[in-house]
């Protein structure tokens, strides 16, 4: 995480506030002292690099990423160092923290360029409650709004420049995309392989016919699409069938080479003097292919982050790893590594699928068992708890949770509800669900409906609260901070599926909506705020702060959520259904003796009454307890639910 001005201790608590790309030097300046790597770290790198390429080839790399480290080192002046020195591993997340995730130019303005567009919305909307903003890839793309990259280092001319990246950065943190696994087959690099340059004719997989692979191999390769994994193409010295996990546009990078790791890691560097704060590495479960395995989550591909660690840990400790991978969550929370030498953060690609199960089946008990599961991984790393992004909902991370059946019965109901199905190959010749298309908003609510609109407003905020109540770093969409609906006519523009919850919006159109208190998206934004708000000013919520699953009903999900020093703590209860519930919540339940509580989200009281809490639930309803002192005061305006 960037370090904080003079105006806040490294530790946070007041405002903070976040280096700015331009705190690092343009060139780097090496009268300033040199980077002195620690002997310990200098070996755990030189190991991992040997288990990648064996020791001779380790030993010829690894002062080509000392000096790598040393130049970046060298753009760092000295008050960026004595951060370094100040900086808290413990208190890289708080409950501070929330991201807001959005593609560069989801908002448009004809006289601006998307990227002040967005710096403009989110001064102006977002600093009393969200901190952060993660930007999907903003640079050059030929496909896949993106993630087909063809220039890792510049900034898509159509978003904007580097300098609007730093405008932003003035004020929020931010998370770049580290699209590490593929680049676009239009890339420079990977062009360059086709035209024979030596320099890089090792920076991709490739064969020399399509049946290189044998049929019983490829099966086992877990792949989340249903296209050929060989590409042909057209090269200086003849065909060449080449590695494309996702796409034939997006072709994987090789990682048995050594100069492709030196070069991502330039560029991580690179991102970090550019103002990152968090990099997402994308599809980082791919990264490390072999033949005759899954492919999936190698040993090779969790040294490689663990590599990535130990050089941002040596050279720019504020900066964080989240890993992107949408797998079951046994395998997801691996690459937490020990809790200390790997991701920071991971991607909770369990919630959304298991959040809408419940509100669909309107029963909480299969996603009570699972948060139950979710214990501190430690101080330093943490999990991003999302529920909607610019992908869609994906069904693998549940397969082991859920039945065949609850799975087919989210699928019939997206479709129901205006949605589609994207499918992966299940390596036996046929295949099977992989994600929801939706937006979040469409998934819970039946356009058809009779019900109310406000009763489907409840329900979205509802299902949001499970989301920013969990420990972890809460992160929403933008259209997900909207509640926008499903856009099947770009679906039709575009033929993706994925289309259906991308769709650009006129900064004007916005506005009008965002200042008229009878449109949809006001009363969704306000009470996200609302509900934003009341987490972020209280330090229950800190990822560090314990977590306890309250199982008082099915019908409610129930989390007592504590802060690190057990001064705070806060009953968060989300009635799952469209029924009243009535509670009664015993004493020893609440862990506290207090005469009443107050809903932190309302500001409402409660009293207690013959030593328990009682209170009826609405439809939807969303109540966040905290204990009131036993002073008198509460008696004004308290009730009984």
């Amino acid at each position: 995480m960037t370090a904080q001005s003079d105006e806040s201790g490294p530790s946070g608590g007041r405002t903070r506030h976040y280096l700015k790309p331009t705190d690092y030097l343009n060139e780097p300046d090496y009268d300033l002292p040199r980077l002195e790597i620690p002997e310990r770290m200098h070996r755990r790198i030189l190991f991992k690099l040997e288990v990648l390429y064996g020791m001779q080839r380790a030993r010829e790399t690894m002062p080509e990423l000392e000096r790598l480290m040393k130049v970046f080192y060298a753009h760092k002046p000295q008050k960026l160092r004595e951060w370094d020195k100040e900086f808290i591993p413990e208190e890289r997340f708080s409950e501070k923290d929330v991201i807001l995730i959005t593609y560069g130019d989801l908002v448009t303005n004809a006289h601006r360029r998307p990227l002040q567009t967005l710096t403009y919305l989110a001064d102006r909307f977002l600093k009393e409650t969200i901190n952060t903003v993660h930007i999907l890839p903003f640079f050059p793309y030929s496909s896949d709004r993106g993630f087909s990259v063809m220039d890792f280092e510049s900034v898509d001319p159509h978003l904007g420049t580097w300098d609007d990246i730093v405008e932003l950065s003035r004020e929020f943190r931010l998370m770049f995309d580290g699209v590490i696994n593929h680049v676009s087959s239009k890339s420079r690099w990977f062009q360059e392989f086709l035209n024979g340059n030596p320099e890089y004719s090792d920076f991709f997989i490739k064969f020399s016919t399509n049946e290189a692979i044998p049929d019983h191999l490829l099966a086992l390769i877990l792949r989340p699409r249903t296209s050929e994994l060989l590409t042909p193409f057209k090269a200086i010295d003849g065909e060449k069938y080449v590695w494309t996990t996702f796409s034939p546009d997006q072709v994987d990078l090789n990682y048995r080479s050594e100069k492709v790791l030196l070069k991502m890691i330039d560029i991580f560097l690179f991102y970090i003097r550019k103002g990152a704060d968090i990099i997402r590495m994308d599809a980082i479960s791919y990264l490390w292919e072999e033949v005759g395995t899954r492919c999936v989550h190698l040993s090779q591909t969790h040294t490689i982050v663990q590599l990535f660690r130990d050089v941002l840990d040596c050279v720019a400790p504020h900066a964080a790893i989240i890993t992107e991978t949408n797998v079951p969550h046994s395998e997801n929370i691996e690459y937490f590594g020990n809790g200390r030498n790997e991701a920071q953060m991971v991607y909770n690609f369990t919630l959304p699928p298991l959040v809408l199960h419940t509100f669909y089946s309107q029963d909480a008990s299969k996603l009570m068992d699972w948060a139950a599961t979710l214990e501190k991984v430690s101080d330093t790393a943490t999990y991003l708890n999302f529920l909607d992004s610019h992908d869609g909902i994906g069904v693998l991370p549940v397969q082991d949770l859920l039945t065949p059946e609850a799975i087919d019965e989210m699928c019939w109901r997206i479709m129901e509800h205006g949605g589609f199905i994207s499918y992966r190959a299940d390596g036996e010749g046929g295949e099977r669900p992989y994600e929801l298309n939706s937006t979040w908003f469409s998934a819970l609510n039946d356009p058809n409906a009779s019900e109310s609109r406000a009763l489907q407003v409840d329900r979205f905020i509802a299902s949001r609260s499970i989301a920013l109540a969990l420990r972890g770093v809460p992160a929403v969409y933008l259209h997900g901070l909207l509640g926008s609906r499903n856009d099947t006519q770009e679906v039709l523009i575009t033929r993706s599926l994925r289309s259906i919850n991308r769709h650009n919006i006129e900064e004007a159109d916005l506005l009008k909506q965002l200042e008229n208190p009878d449109s949809h998206v006001y009363r969704i934004s306000e009470r996200m705020a609302v509900m934003i708000r009341a987490r972020i000013g209280n330090r229950a919520f800190h990822p560090n702060g314990d977590q306890t699953v309250v199982r008082l009903s099915g019908s409610v999900f129930a989390l007592m959520r504590v802060s690190p020093d057990a001064s705070d703590k806060v009953l968060c209860l989300t009635n799952v259904t469209d029924r009243e519930i009535p509670l009664s919540i015993p004493a020893d339940t609440r862990t506290e003796s207090a005469g009443a509580w107050k809903d932190i989200i309302t500001q409402r009281t409660l009293a207690v009454h013959a030593g328990d809490l009682h209170v009826t639930m609405k439809p939807y309803e969303v109540l966040w307890l905290t204990p009131l002192q036993e002073t008198g005061e509460h008696n004004a305006g308290s009730d009984r639910g």
